[in-house]
């Protein structure tokens, strides 16, 4: 087995604590049987997983030859957020044609 130090914060701490007395058990054993249960929810990633994520290749775009980046990062915030994008330029309104 190895031993090896954590920081928590305070009410974290706290919990864990909780939880190990109401159980009847040692915090090493709340913190390895929770390690256990993320392990499990989380299992490897696979060797396309792991690698930086790309820009998936379009299939069917239907754009327009020549669109300029900057419109459709401009477009793509205010479909997304409407309330952090910042007026459209000239003068049309999010999502009104």
């Amino acid at each position: 087995m190895i031993k090896t130090q954590i920081q928590l914060p305070d009410g974290l701490y706290r919990e864990a604590k909780r939880v190990a007395e109401e159980r009847e058990m040692s915090l090493a054993e709340v913190f390895r049987r929770g390690v256990e249960y993320i392990a499990r929810v989380y299992p490897p990633l696979t060797a396309t997983e792991g690698r930086a994520w790309r820009l998936p290749k379009a299939v069917h775009t239907h754009l327009r030859q020549g669109v300029a980046l900057e419109a459709l990062r401009d477009f793509a915030s205010c479909d997304e957020e409407p309330h952090l994008a910042a007026a459209p330029k000239g003068g049309r309104q999010a999502g009104k044609a």
